[in-house]
């Protein structure tokens, strides 16, 4: 299995961890307290470091000496705190509960943008990275697909604690294979000493890049409403007769996503930014045609629908990121990205627990409202304004990447 095989191979089980911590934190909760508002508090705390810590990862990603060590550690803390959860959730006193949660969430940037950041040093720029792109957008969907089901299974027939420790297993293992990735000579790219960015670089560098400020602020606005579509399933399929056709629904939608990523998002003629653009209209159109769905089973096809719209974004997102990141920062605006979509999820989530009162057809077109804004948003960010067409972030020095950041041009090659 070459580098990117086992890239991929650690991806899923890692991004597997991550998926099924949701519900199986609250399964334990209910199971060993009674109360499922309890693992919604454990979760809060898990979730509630991401946007916080993913600049200090960024940062901390880029001056490790020795990146291996880096990344096998910040899998390796994450997995701890899985296990442990395990063990201490409704058992050990709150505060300690809290505070391994805390801790573990804050490895959770590396799971997700800071592993995808290494993509750009184990492929060759060109036509293969971009299908690897592909391939690692897979794994999240893939990872959302399966996750629930595996933690349901396993929950279903013994308890919630060994499905906690299958999650733990999985991240194990992720850390394992992350151990044997070629990072250095020809693995993941390293900048020099005098290159390395400070803490708030990345957060500037998707400032002042125009292709990086439209994709994340696009992003974050359509993850507040991805955020509240589990929710609103469940409450779409309970005014429609099926109080349990909630789960079918984000199962069509997770499997058109994996399917979407995996033909759709290949497409390399498509210039990333219009991808995008396209996926978030695609998918908020999708959607409110869903709002007026008759019965559970033609919601499902079209939430399959939206998924497969939804599929080549997080595609299209990666390429943006890996094409205009300078190398300074790659990592920190992997891992910012990321938390910001991830808090705006978690806001999402929230939003709709409040509003739950209002008709779900209501709260479903509020989200493809928010899905076409997004679209648009993007296509107003974008639009260059009289730029000099320049090369991407991808060339040979982050330097001379970092001096061209303000001036480049959507599409650029």
């Amino acid at each position: 299995m070459g580098g990117f095989g086992r890239y991929l191979a650690a991806a899923v089980a890692a991004r597997l961890a991550s998926e099924g911590m949701g519900l199986a934190v609250v399964l334990l909760a209910l199971e060993r307290t009674g109360s499922a508002g309890h693992g919604a508090f454990v979760l809060t705390a898990w979730l509630a470091p991401h946007v916080l810590a993913a600049p200090l990862a960024g940062a901390a990603a880029a001056r490790a000496r020795r990146p291996r060590l880096f990344h096998v550690g910040a899998l390796a803390g994450f997995t701890c705190a899985v296990a442990a959860l395990a063990l201490l959730l409704g058992r050990a006193p709150v505060p300690l509960v809290l505070a391994t949660a805390v801790l573990g969430g804050s490895c959770g940037p590396m799971v997700t943008g800071g592993m995808s950041s290494l993509v750009a040093g184990l492929v060759p720029a060109g036509a293969r990275r971009d299908r690897a792109y592909a391939w690692d957008a897979a794994t999240y969907n893939a990872a959302a697909v399966t996750a629930p089901a595996a933690v349901g299974l396993v929950a279903a027939l013994g308890s919630a604690a060994p499905a906690m420790a299958v999650l733990a297993l999985a991240g194990a293992l992720a850390a394992a294979l992350a151990a044997t990735f070629p990072y250095g000579n020809g693995g993941a790219e390293r900048v020099p000493a005098s290159l390395r960015a400070g803490l708030g670089a990345g957060l500037a560098a998707l400032w002042r890049i125009r292709e990086l400020r439209a994709i994340t602020s696009a992003t974050t606005l359509a993850f507040l409403g991805i955020g509240s579509l589990t929710t609103t399933a469940v409450l779409l399929a309970t005014r429609l007769g099926s109080p349990g056709g909630g789960g079918v629904l984000m199962t069509a939608f997770a499997l058109g996503a994996l399917a979407g990523s995996l033909t759709l998002g290949r497409i390399r003629a498509a210039e990333p930014g219009r991808s995008a653009r396209w996926a978030m209209a695609g998918t908020g159109a999708a959607l409110a045609a869903a709002a007026f769905s008759p019965s559970v089973a033609v919601g499902a096809a079209l939430f399959a629908v939206a998924g497969v719209c939804d599929g080549p974004l997080l595609t299209a997102t990666l390429r943006i990121r890996s094409e205009y990141a300078p190398d300074a920062v790659r990592t920190q605006v992997f891992t910012l990205g990321a938390g910001l979509k991830l808090t705006a999820a978690s806001l999402g989530a929230a939003l709709v627990g409040v509003t739950a009162g209002a008709p779900p057809q209501a709260l479903l077109a509020g989200i493809s409202v928010l899905l076409l804004a997004a679209a648009l948003l993007h296509a107003l960010l974008a639009r260059p304004r009289g730029s000099v067409p320049a090369a991407p972030a991808t060339a040979p020095s982050a330097g001379s990447a970092t001096a061209r950041a303000g001036r480049r041009t959507p599409g650029a090659p």
